[in-house]
């Protein structure tokens, strides 16, 4: 059979409503538990604030961009970040995909801006487990991953056998704060805690599939596949997985006047005054069991420069299993 999986980061998919809550009585513990502030609006509804900004729904425009570019994917299996909740991934695939995958998967990070890691899927699914109270080995009071370590095993269709497992992805990102007193320490740092969470990551993999398991590792690795930062995974001597992406193809040219470099890359960054920079930011890598199996790879190209409801394009690989 044929298989398609990939990774669609959906750039901070926040729900449009919220849950009433009682000016008089909620408390920021009771209300919410990672945001910084929250209050009730007069209509009922919650308003939530991070870092002093106020928390927003997806505009229902960008809704129906992101849910048109996967219903076109048309994928059996979905890693996705940038997911506030269960809820929003359940009501986004109800009714902007219509109903497309029958199987709906998030469990809550760590992230405090509210984006968690998810999966979607049109096959039956098993067990699921989060990695995401791992501790940091160089501060074990915290944990590791800056969102979470997703574990999900995909079946077949009588459940009685396990077709893969996916390990789903969102590693600590380059952003430093604006008004950060050492930009260059700052960033340095979130390079390490990157090159931390691939450790760890590769040690729980390690430790939980056998040589011959057929498992895939995706997601938002922010960075590029040759980075040092990536290497405790993606290079790591004890799992040798393979990209899957090494010859993908765009599903069309990219937009603007100036072609990029390179045709892989699936994140595009302008720094000011300089030319854009492009990274394949979002990976698929395939166990060396399941790298055989690997036909086609893609990557869905945005039709506008700064992205169609995200600014990250999807990447996915077809198999043959």
């Amino acid at each position: 059979m044929t298989l398609k999986i990939g990774t669609f980061n959906l750039n901070n998919l926040f729900s449009r409503f919220d849950f009433e809550a009682d000016v008089a009585t909620a408390t920021t513990s009771t209300v919410m538990t990672r945001t910084s502030f929250t209050f009730a609006d007069p209509s009922g509804f919650r308003e939530r604030r991070y870092q002093g900004k106020l928390v927003k729904g997806k505009p229902g425009t960008e809704r129906k961009q992101l849910a048109a570019r996967i219903a076109e994917m048309d994928l059996d299996v979905l890693g996705l970040q940038e997911v506030e909740d269960i809820d929003t991934l359940k009501e986004f695939n109800r009714v902007d995909l219509g109903g497309l995958y029958p199987y709906v998967v998030l469990v809550e990070g760590n992230d405090p801006r509210l984006i968690d890691v998810a999966l979607l899927s049109k096959h039956p699914l098993g067990a699921v487990t989060s990695w995401s109270h791992l501790a940091d080995p160089a501060d074990p009071g915290r944990p590791v991953f800056s969102r979470d370590l997703l574990q999900v095993e995909v079946l077949t269709e009588n459940r009685k056998r396990r077709r893969l497992t996916v390990f789903v992805n969102h590693l600590k990102s380059h952003y430093v704060p604006f008004n950060a007193a050492d930009p260059a320490a700052e960033q340095a740092r979130a390079n390490e805690l990157r090159k931390r969470q691939c450790d760890v990551a590769a040690g729980v993999i390690d430790a939980v599939v056998r040589a011959d398991s057929r498992y895939v590792v995706l997601g938002d690795m922010n960075d590029a596949e040759d980075s040092e930062w990536l290497a405790p995974l993606v290079r790591s001597p004890e799992l040798g997985l393979v990209s899957g992406l090494a010859h993908a193809r765009e599903t069309r040219p990219a937009p603007g006047n100036a072609p990029p470099p390179t045709t892989l890359w699936t994140e595009r960054f302008k720094p000011s005054g300089k030319p854009p920079v492009y990274t394949l930011m979002d990976q698929v890598w395939l166990s060396p069991a399941l790298a055989p199996s690997l036909s086609e790879a893609f990557i869905g190209r945005r039709s506008k420069v700064r992205g169609d409801g995200s600014d990250h394009d999807p990447s996915w690989v077809v198999l043959d299993i």
